[in-house]
């Protein structure tokens, strides 16, 4: 872990005042992925910056390499908490981003990924789009873990580069799996509920 790191966990704590709960699920570093709604371009730094510290350690963000690329600043950042930034633009069949992602989660990394691809402007989410379905057909041993985002997006609201400090809270949920033979319309809706429900919690 780098210095800067540390800084954009303590800027991440000071802008957010996130709370986290662990509801069903406690930390753990065996191998997940941490499914979340999208709400601001700070889901990513937020949720990361609230696990704790080992799990930092083996946790990458995915994050959309338009946006992190951009500037002096982006980019130093993104790669500071280690981000996995995926280009959402030329995307090749024979190096998916799926098989990318994957690829560098090896047997030691878990990842923060949203299932709505972009950012949903109110309070519904989106759909959720197959990628979460094709990380858990191919890796079925994979924890499968529904995060509920609160209030993030109001501390950076869409078209805004400064965040306006407010309070957040995060929800980490119980673990779901890929059933066999489960199609993939249901799983996603299966998967879009279980985020849900961390909002009523």
């Amino acid at each position: 872990m780098t210095l800067t790191s540390h800084v954009i966990v303590l800027l991440a704590k000071l802008f957010s005042g996130f709370t986290v709960r662990w509801v069903d699920c406690q930390p753990d570093t065996c191998q997940r992925i941490y499914f979340a709604n999208h709400t601001s371009h700070l889901d990513a730094v937020v949720l990361w910056s609230a696990l704790p510290r080992e799990l930092r350690m083996v946790t990458r963000p995915v994050a959309a390499k338009d946006y992190w690329s951009q500037g002096w600043l982006k980019p130093h950042m993104a790669k500071s908490f280690n981000a996995l930034l995926i280009d959402r633009k030329e995307i090749k069949v024979h190096r998916s981003p799926i098989d990318i992602m994957l690829s560098e989660m090896g047997d030691v990394y878990s990842l923060i990924v949203f299932p709505e691809g972009g950012r949903s402007s109110g309070d519904e989410m989106g759909e959720f789009k197959s990628g979460l379905y094709y990380i858990g057909k191919k890796r079925p041993d994979l924890e499968l873990v529904p995060v509920y985002i609160d209030n993030v997006n109001r501390i950076l609201p869409r078209g805004e580069f400064l965040p306006v400090p407010l309070l957040s809270c995060i929800t980490i949920g119980q673990p779901i799996f890929l059933e066999a033979g489960e199609p993939k319309q249901e799983f996603l809706a299966r998967a879009r509920e279980a985020v849900q429900r961390l909002k009523e919690k």
